[in-house]
């Protein structure tokens, strides 16, 4: 797919002429589930590339989602980060926005579960259109999304900024109020820094 080769081009492009951008707590870019009124925000920074966020999101998230997400307790915020291989970094974060805000993380969900399969048969394009079209995507979307210049940029842009100015060095990386936990967390581990957080500590 024409489009393939395009992304993994800019990638390339984009790694030269990525500036940082103003650092803000959450903005209007960023993915968020959960109540804006909750005393808790957790951030998590994640690439879609990185086998210790997939782990992070099949064996963790859906406990800490329905626990503290869903019952309003705490707003969780997801930010896409970039590591090796690029292209399935940034290729899976391009197809989760162009998705939309409503289907976001039902992309990031199928892109970390397909995981597996695209390191093991070293293939993008047949997850990721699988994926994609579940999320109502026709194919001419998926080649347009793919080769979006711009949107590769505003990515790229995104992601400096984590690295310079939010001092993130590692996937994931969680931010409960301020708190940085580097490093895959447990449900217990995260309990305890949402407990302190909610504590005022």
């Amino acid at each position: 797919m024409r489009s393939f080769r395009r992304l993994i081009a800019f990638i390339g492009l984009m790694l030269c002429l990525a500036a940082p951008a103003l650092a803000q707590p959450v903005t209007a870019d960023d993915m968020v589930l959960g109540s804006a009124n909750a005393k808790v925000t957790v951030i998590e920074y994640a690439s879609l590339s990185c086998p210790h966020c997939a782990a992070w999101n099949r064996d963790v998230w859906p406990a800490f989602k329905a626990k503290y997400v869903d019952t309003g307790r705490v707003r969780f915020v997801y930010r896409e980060f970039i590591t090796a291989p690029p292209e399935l970094a940034a290729g899976g974060a391009l197809l989760a926005r162009c998705a939309g805000k409503d289907k976001y993380f039902e992309v990031v969900d199928g892109v970390f579960a397909a995981q597996p399969e695209i390191y093991r048969r070293r293939n993008l394009e047949g997850p990721f259109t699988a994926i994609a079209a579940k999320a109502g995507m026709s194919k001419a979307q998926i080649d347009a999304c793919l080769s979006d210049q711009g949107a590769l940029q505003a990515l790229y842009g995104r992601v400096e900024s984590y690295a310079n100015l939010g001092q993130i060095e590692a996937t994931p990386t969680f931010v409960v109020n301020g708190t940085k936990l580097p490093g895959e967390q447990t449900l217990e581990k995260l309990d305890a820094a949402i407990a302190a957080a909610q504590a005022g500590k």
